[in-house]
């Protein structure tokens, strides 16, 4: 995975997040194909571990991730 490809869409459970690289990146969640979180960090797993104990977040059924030194830039992008 290359740092402008997203990773394909994940199921949200412990078992998938354990398998996150640490990385620099930004992430997004969704249930029933509607987004309900769009995250960045410098370490995407230790936000997406930390985040599944949100109320609204661990509702999410899945998720995907992408490599981005420019997290913050890009979180930017992506909400707007």
């Amino acid at each position: 995975m290359t740092e402008s490809e997203w990773s394909e869409w994940f199921d949200f459970n412990q078992e998938i997040i354990s398998k996150i690289p640490q990385i620099s990146g930004v992430y997004m969640m969704h249930k029933n194909m509607k987004i309900l979180f769009i995250g960045g960090s410098k370490n995407i797993k230790k936000s997406i571990e930390e985040d599944k104990l949100k109320e609204c977040i661990s509702r999410a059924s899945r998720f995907r991730y992408k490599k981005d030194g420019d997290y913050d830039k890009s979180k930017k992008e992506l909400v707007i």
